[in-house]
């Protein structure tokens, strides 16, 4: 048990918390799903949720105080070349401080404390890839390709067009939080679900799929 503690500790001393979507597959329940640990918090001097990392761990903050508090709520996201649509649910922080999940397998969702999709720095949208069994509504997001579009309508009634830059997977237990979650200088975009080969006996899949996507026309 020590040696857990300490090393559960060490992850959250070298890079703030890592972003592990456990919870985005398998044949759990809503109830049962298991959490995600904890995102960084967007602060001030920190990276996109960071709200104890330094610049050297993370990557050097923006001014935001609290995400998606300027500007205007992303309320549906589309991908054409994978025939998804759906609306977006808000993501907060449960009490351990680990990033909720959708509770509906249908649905994606923003993880609120970061950017809104449009504002500079890395918004984050997480879904499941399946549940009990069925595809859920990022069940196809690997394949995505660089180039394709991804569309984020807002509450205002404005649009965001984004091109993916790149789909990476990642272990679980080697996901590159800082390359993930650092600020950018331009309004970027995460798709996050998980990936691999699915353990029926642990409900669990040892990797995720990251989508790395940045508003149309923006210059990394």
């Amino acid at each position: 048990m020590r040696a857990r503690i300490k090393r559960v500790a060490g992850c959250f001393a070298a890079a703030a918390a890592l972003v592990l979507v456990s919870g985005c597959g398998g044949q759990e329940s809503a109830s049962q799903a298991a959490p995600v640990e904890q995102p960084p918090a967007q602060g001030a001097q920190g990276a996109p949720g960071t709200g104890t990392g330094t610049g050297a761990e993370s990557g050097q903050g923006g001014g935001r105080e609290t995400g998606g508090s300027q500007g205007a709520a992303p309320q549906k996201i589309s991908v054409p070349s994978l025939d998804i649509s759906s609306s977006l649910v808000p993501l907060g922080r449960k009490k351990d401080g680990a990033m909720e999940t959708p509770a509906d397998p249908g649905k994606a969702g923003w993880y609120t404390p970061g950017p809104a999709p449009g504002e500079k720095g890395p918004a984050v949208i997480a879904g499941h890839v399946s549940w009990n069994g069925k595809p859920a509504v990022f069940h196809r997001l690997s394949s995505l390709k660089a180039g394709d579009a991804i569309e984020v309508a807002r509450t205002d009634g404005k649009s965001q067009k984004f091109t993916v830059s790149r789909v990476a997977q990642y272990p679980k237990n080697k996901f590159p939080t800082i390359e993930v979650y650092k600020n950018v200088d331009y309004a970027g975009l995460r798709l996050i679900t998980c990936g691999g080969q699915y353990d029926a006996s642990q409900h669990y899949y040892p990797d995720n799929v990251v989508v790395f996507a940045k508003l149309a026309g923006a210059a990394e």
